[in-house]
């Protein structure tokens, strides 16, 4: 078997020799081909990775982010089986032989982490939270706790690197593609060294990339918001004029008139944003610009 292994870096200098001895060493009998993606590191990932033998490597001129990263890598594989996984070893390397086992009777093997130990706890509310909007909102069923993690043979991967969009959001691209997959289950592993490049706004931000991508809900839940509001507005016009003629109209009611402006206010600024979000995705694939420039590799 001929593996490529696509690995993503963003600012891992510390973990990028460790990485490459544990998947050395678990995978010494397998003709493995790793590509590392440089993210535009501003320390001496891209160093390190030049100082391991017979690997590939692509850096990027600026940081465009994992998305990017990871069809940079998957564009440029060429083996019949690609595995995708962080350099971080919290994709366990232990777990690529059981991966290989079922490959033949499945096209794709995933992992997906049954808890999430060490994280914080308000993290990983939300985390379950958007997992659960997204099965409700869009066509796609996301299983909770999946990572990138996974080995797919080249259908799958011909059938990403098809969906050319710039907004990428590879949890859902996964998904939306189909194919067999067959899921290996473990339990959540820390990062051997640094801190994690994902802030929670940049997560919030990348949830928003999800629900946005794939599926036009909120566009709907603003529709009938706005139904809804024109509908209670008519009827208490009716209502002040009907009171205004049996009993006259003295002057009250100004505290609740202005709650009722700022929160019907409040929802027309949220469909706007709402709206905003979606003219913006397509603002910007209209632009056709490349997902990413690469400044060196060794291809």
């Amino acid at each position: 078997m001929k593996l490529d292994i696509v690995v993503p870096c963003y600012n891992e200098e510390k973990n990028i020799e460790k990485f490459f001895t544990e998947i050395s060493y678990v995978l010494k009998d397998i003709d493995i081909n790793i590509i590392f993606v440089n993210d535009g590191s501003s320390d001496n990932t891209l160093n390190e990775i030049k100082k391991l033998q017979n690997v590939s490597y692509i850096s990027f001129s600026r940081n465009f982010g994992k998305e990017a990263a990871i069809y940079a890598g998957l564009s440029k594989t060429t083996a019949d089986y690609v595995i995708l996984m962080d350099v971080d070893l919290q994709d366990p390397p232990s777990l690529i032989p059981e991966m290989i086992e079922h490959i033949d009777d499945f096209d794709i093997v995933a992992t997906r982490r049954v808890t999430r130990a060490g994280e914080p706890k308000i993290r990983s509310f939300f985390a379950r939270l958007f997992y659960k909007l997204m099965n409700k909102i869009s066509d796609i069923e996301l299983v909770d706790g999946a990572r990138d993690f996974r080995l797919m043979n080249r259908s799958v991967v011909d059938s990403i690197l098809e969906l050319n969009e710039n907004n990428r959001f590879s949890k859902g691209i996964f998904e939306w593609i189909g194919f067999n997959t067959k899921w290996i289950e473990y339990e959540n592993i820390e990062r051997i060294e640094g801190e994690t490049s994902w802030s929670f706004w940049q997560l919030f931000k990348y949830s928003i990339e999800g629900i946005v991508s794939f599926t036009v809900a909120p566009l709907y839940i603003s529709t009938v918001m706005g139904i809804i509001f024109s509908i209670i507005s008519f009827f208490s016009i009716i209502f002040i004029v009907i009171r205004t003629l049996l009993f006259g109209d003295p002057v009250s009611g100004w505290p609740s008139t202005i709650s009722i402006i700022l929160l019907i206010g409040g929802i027309q600024l949220l469909s706007i944003g709402i709206l905003g979000q979606y003219l913006a995705k397509t603002y910007i694939e209209t632009k056709n610009r490349p997902k990413y420039i690469i400044k060196e590799d060794n291809f």
